[in-house]
């Protein structure tokens, strides 16, 4: 069952509805952290649905689970940007600098009405 959720997951993310991507990853992630892909697919639904403080969480964990993952370090930068915390950006953008991460690009936030509910 997990498996098929993670699946559809996927496919309401591939379709740019982060927000409920969110949703059905959120106890995924919860039944199993250690399952990177879920946590890391997780922490960029997130990301993309502008829900901040989540996708920080998230990423947080995900550098936890994989120190030498510089594109976590580079959402994780990113994320705190968007928070106005550019200080505490500071070390996670050297990091995946220092990884040869190149900033990423600009992403389009999707937010409905229905997620301001």
């Amino acid at each position: 069952m997990m498996y098929e959720d993670f699946q559809r997951a996927r496919n309401y993310f591939d379709a740019k509805d982060y927000a409920t991507a969110a949703r059905l990853l959120a106890p995924i992630v919860a039944d199993v952290p250690g399952d990177r892909a879920a946590v890391e697919l997780l922490a960029r639904a997130y990301f993309h649905s502008a829900q901040l403080a989540p996708a920080e969480r998230t990423l947080r964990r995900l550098v936890e689970l994989d120190p030498s993952d510089g594109w976590a370090h580079e959402a994780l930068a990113r994320t705190l940007e968007r928070q106005s915390r550019h200080a505490e950006a500071r070390p996670f953008r050297a990091l995946a600098d220092a990884m040869g991460v190149t900033p990423a690009a600009q992403v389009d936030v999707s937010l409905t009405a229905a997620d301001l509910a």
